[in-house]
Order: structure tokens, then C-alpha cells, then sequence
């Protein structure tokens, strides 16, 4: 039994069927899609259907597990995510208001804002301290300097696989791993792709922060741009190299420790690759 993801709306059924005692699995859409390029281009709902299928019995796909707290998690993050850009959209429409009567009433509308915000992250600490895995997991991760609260709790909700999977294929399931665009003798440039949206949004505000407060990120930032890499692909670089130092302290238990030396993605102490 599977089904492909569509943005969280499919995660009620799933949810029921495995309360009801069935497997369901999810499938990530392009790779159904990829799939059944090589059989025929012929598309309608029963032909998708097949090939949902076809591919569940092909590929070999982990059940989806119930998570209650994760679950919880998932919506007080989304929840927050949206209140940030409503945030974000006000301060902005905020700069250009002439009008004293309109700045008033948008300064309530923004300090209205940052209460819920507040009211938001208050329920997520509350949340995440009724589990002690995922406390415990949430105060390691935060080691890492320019990883905060928010982040940290993101990347539990919304990355479970994180220490799990290997650096490459933690980087791929988060958008931050570089892909060949080359044919015959062209060589394309490297870009990225896919992923989850909303955590490597979050795992870009923390490079920023991070190329300016933590040591190691900011050498490697630094030493990057003097090799003549573009200041995106640089930062990119950054954030591949912060998700996968967060991925081998979730593995190894180990908090933050500037003094892991990373060779060619092998770690001396297991904290950053």
C-alpha cells in the first residue's frame, strides 16, 4: 500500500490506515515520475495509480511509523513558519507606510505577530520536554553554534532520517547536495534540487548566522571564496557541511566540537564530516 506525498495532506489517510493495521508507504513524487518516464508517457489517474504501485513493489520502502510528539512538532513548526512570513510581509509593507494612522495600526498588526510567535515557541519547548529522547537530541544539536531552539526542533520534526543516513543522502533528502549537469564533454555547472523546503530555508538562515559566529564555518566560508567559488555556491557549501556535522553528532550521541577534524567526509571524532 502506498501513496505518493503531497505536501502533508496525505498524511491523514496514511495516519488512519496504520492505526487501522495496514503498512502504508510513501512515495516521493519525482521519483514515481522518473520511474515511470522509462514506461510510458501516458498519464490518467489509473495509470498513476499502477505505477504508484508498481514502483512500491519494485523499490524497497519503509512503513510509515506513527510519531505523536513528531506529529505535533510538524504542525507547531508550520504553524510558526507561516507566522514568520506574515511577519516578514508586515515589516516590509511596514517601511513603505507614510500615513501615521497606517503605521500605527501595522506596528499593533507586527507586535501581534511576535506575541503568537511567542505563544508558538512556548508550546514547542513545552512539547519537546515531555519527550527526553528528543529534549536530549534538541540540547546536543543546539551545540553547534548558530543552531538554535527553532532549528534544532525543525530538524527533528522534519528530518527523522537525520543520523540514520549517510552525509550524502541526508544532503540530498534536504536540497543542500550538488548534482552533476554534464554531457559529452560539457561540463554543466553543479545546482541543487528538491529537498525539504522549509528546513533548508532554515538551515540557510543558519549559515548566514554561522559564517559570521562559528570559527570552523566561517574558515571554511572564507577559505571557499578566496578559491574563486561564487558567494551562493560558497554558502551552499556551508550548509552541507553544517547539516552534516549535525548528522554525525545525532549518530555518534556527540555534541559540538570545533577541535573534529573532517577529511574527505571522514570524521576523527564522529562530529563533523
Amino acid at each position: 500500500m502506498a501513496m505518493e506525498a503531497a505536501g502533508g495532506i496525505e498524511r491523514t489517510l496514511a495516519y488512519a490506515l496504520a492505526d487501522a493495521g495496514h503498512q502504508p508507504r510513501l512515495v516521493n513524487p519525482k521519483r514515481v515520475r522518473d520511474f515511470a518516464k522509462a514506461i510510458s508517457p501516458a498519464r490518467n489517474d489509473r495509470i498513476d495509480a499502477g505505477r504508484i504501485a508498481h514502483f512500491a513493489a519494485t523499490v524497497a520502502l519503509a512503513p510509515i511509523e506513527r510519531d505523536l510528539v513528531r506529529e505535533r512538532l510538524d504542525k507547531m513548526l508550520t504553524t510558526r513558519q507561516f507566522l514568520m512570513a506574515q511577519l516578514i510581509a508586515a515589516r516590509n509593507q511596514a517601511r513603505l507606510l507614510r500615513v501615521p494612522a497606517m503605521r500605527t495600526q501595522m506596528a499593533s498588526h507586527i507586535k501581534l505577530l511576535r506575541t503568537r510567535m511567542a505563544a508558538v515557541d512556548h508550546a514547542i519547548a513545552a512539547v519537546v520536554a515531555t519527550d527526553q529522547a528528543i529534549a536530549q537530541d534538541r540540547a546536543r544539536l543546539c551545540t553547534m553554534p548558530s543552531i538554535g531552539a527553532v532549528t534544532a526542533t525543525a530538524l527533528l520534526a522534519w528530518l527523522p532520517e537525520l543520523g540514520r543516513l549517510s552525509a550524502g543522502k541526508i544532503a540530498a533528502l534536504v536540497g543542500v547536495a550538488p548534482f552533476d549537469d554534464d554531457s559529452g564533454a560539457r561540463n554543466g555547472q553543479r545546482h541543487i534540487s528538491g529537498g525539504r523546503v522549509g528546513l533548508r530555508n532554515l538551515l540557510y538562515m543558519a549559515a548566514l548566522s554561522a559564517i559570521q559566529h562559528n570559527a570552523v564555518m566561517k574558515a571554511f566560508h572564507e577559505r571557499l571564496l578566496a578559491a574563486g567559488k561564487l558567494k551562493k555556491v560558497a554558502l551552499v557549501a556551508v550548509m552541507h557541511k553544517m547539516l552534516t556535522g549535525l548528522n554525525a553528532m545525532q549518530r555518534t550521541g556527540q555534541a559540538w566540537n570545533a577541535g573534529h577534524v573532517c577529511v574527505r567526509g571522514v570524521t576523527t571524532a564522529g562530529a563533523v564530516e
